[in-house]
C-alpha cells in the first residue's frame, strides 16, 4: 500500500531517515508506523537524527571542472572522521553534489540559509503577481507559501531534485540522509562556490 505524505513525514520526524526510505519502510509494514520504525532501525537508517547534534569537523573539499573548462565547482562536505571521508559512499556523494551545483546552480545550501529579507522580497513579488485576483487573504497566503516552496526547491541545494534521478522524486537532502545512515556519522554540506567563464558565480 502507498503511504500518505502525512505518515511519511511523521516517520521522518521520528527517525530522521530519508523520504524514499520512509516510503519503503511504510510499504513493507503495511502502513504501521511502529513497525516501519523497527524496519528502519534494522537497516540502520533510523539513527541519523541522533547524530544531528554531533560535530562534523572532518571531510573533503572537492573540485569539479566541467568538460571544456568553462564551468567549475568547489564544494566542502563534512563528516566526523577521516575514515568516513575516504569511503566510497562519501566520495560518491561529494562528486554527485559538485555535479548538482554545476548543473542546477543553487544559491544556498539549505532553506535556513536564505536571508529573511530575500524571503520577504519574494513574498512581496508573489503577492503583487496576484494583486488583481479576487481571492481571500488566506488563499493568497497559501499560494504565496506554495511559491516559496518552489523557490526553495530551485535555489537551495538540499531541496533540489537530484539531477541523476529522472523521476524527480529524490531530493539532495535524501542523498545526504542516505550516506548519513550508511556511515553512521553526521554528514553535511558546509559550502560551495560555482565559477563560470563569462558569467556570475
Amino acid at each position: 500500500m502507498a503511504a500518505d505524505a502525512k505518515t511519511v513525514m511523521e516517520l521522518r520526524e521520528r527517525t530522521g531517515a530519508g523520504v524514499m526510505d520512509c516510503k519503503a519502510a511504510l510499504q513493507a509494514s503495511n502502513g504501521n508506523l511502529d513497525e516501519a520504525v523497527e524496519f528502519l532501525r534494522k537497516k540502520g537508517l533510523a539513527d541519523a537524527k541522533k547524530r544531528a547534534g554531533r560535530e562534523a569537523k572532518d571531510g573533503v573539499v572537492h573540485a569539479y571542472i566541467h568538460p571544456g573548462s568553462r564551468l567549475g565547482v568547489l564544494i566542502e562536505v563534512n563528516c566526523e572522521t577521516d575514515f568516513v571521508a575516504k569511503t566510497d559512499a562519501f566520495q560518491e556523494l561529494v562528486k554527485d553534489l559538485a555535479m548538482q551545483v554545476a548543473a542546477a546552480n543553487p544559491a544556498y545550501v539549505a532553506r535556513e540559509d536564505v536571508p529573511g529579507e530575500v524571503l520577504e522580497k519574494e513574498r512581496e513579488i508573489y503577492r503583487s503577481q496576484m494583486a488583481d485576483q479576487k481571492k481571500p487573504p488566506q488563499v493568497i497566503d497559501k499560494i504565496v507559501e506554495g511559491k516559496l516552496e518552489k523557490y526553495f526547491s530551485e535555489q537551495c541545494l538540499l531541496e533540489q531534485p537530484f539531477i541523476k534521478d529522472a523521476s524527480g522524486k529524490t531530493r539532495i537532502k535524501d542523498l545526504v540522509d542516505k550516506v548519513n545512515a550508511a556511515t553512521k556519522e553526521k554528514v553535511g554540506v558546509r559550502r560551495f562556490a560555482r565559477f563560470q567563464v563569462g558569467g556570475g558565480s
